[in-house]
């Protein structure tokens, strides 16, 4: 587990699910970021309970941050809340996480599904990365650390698999899912494109795929656990550096072709 201390961190979709689990692993680790803030579009909701149980267990470290990534207000909003909490040091590590699966096929899929799958897995995470750059420059600029790593500035998407189009035909049998499938092939290409805009501002952007994870999106009959997922994906995270700038890796860090 890599040392988080003196880091910040912001995770999308943080009440539940691997984003819950990401939260909880973050507050739990040994050398914890200084601050965590999680985002939930609905901080008073039954959906939060667990959530704010940690914030009352890790009060002085996490930070629950009203945010809709389908909302650009919202995102506004959360940029200037987060922004004005990180005392000049900037934002370490932004993780995209929050999504929807739309488990459509071509007769069952409709325009309006793939628009809500669109705003929420694509032009969710690129208003995140556009309106939180300047707390990532900032940390940047600040950090001792040479090249790029997750420690010093990053974006980090989660992704998925079955975005491969190389790995499609492997794939598409058992997940013949056009709304996510086609929307998280499009937020690959926008890992690409901010890690190519990002370069020269130090900031690593990368994606990776956490595994097909027993969480109300994956289903009961996943075989892998969220803290087992979560658990792979940190240690894949702490190991990044500029190499990775712009790849898909999953949760053992083994690279996903496009």
């Amino acid at each position: 587990m890599a040392a988080w201390k003196g880091c910040s961190v912001l995770i999308t979709g943080g009440n539940r699910g691997l984003g819950l689990e990401m939260v909880r692993q973050f507050l739990e680790s040994p050398n914890p970021p200084d601050q965590v803030f999680a985002g939930c579009r609905d901080p008073e909701g039954p959906q939060a309970k667990c959530l704010k149980d940690l914030s009352k267990k890790h009060s002085e470290r996490l930070f629950i941050v009203q945010l809709d990534t389908t909302d650009p207000v919202s995102i506004k909003e959360a940029a200037k809340q987060v922004g004005s909490k990180l005392n000049k040091r900037g934002l370490n590590l932004l993780i995209n996480n929050a999504a929807i699966n739309l488990p459509g096929t071509l007769d069952e899929t409709d325009s309006d599904g793939m628009m809500h799958c669109y705003k929420t897995n694509v032009v969710g995470p690129m208003l995140m990365a556009k309106e939180f750059l300047p707390c990532l420059q900032m940390a940047a600029q600040t950090s001792a650390l040479q090249g790029m790593c997750c420690r010093k500035a990053a974006v980090v998407n989660l992704s998925t698999l079955v975005a491969s189009i190389e790995k499609s035909p492997e794939t598409f049998g058992m997940a013949p899912m056009y709304p996510y499938r086609t929307s998280k092939a499009a937020l690959n290409m926008l890992t690409r494109c901010l890690s190519e805009d990002f370069r020269k501002e130090g900031i690593l952007c990368t994606a990776i795929h956490p595994g097909w994870v027993k969480t109300d999106m994956g289903g009961k009959e996943a075989p892998l656990d969220a803290v087992d997922s979560v658990e792979g994906m940190f240690r894949v995270l702490s190991m990044l550096t500029e190499k990775n700038a712009g790849q898909c890796l999953d949760w053992e860090g083994k690279i996903i072709p496009w």
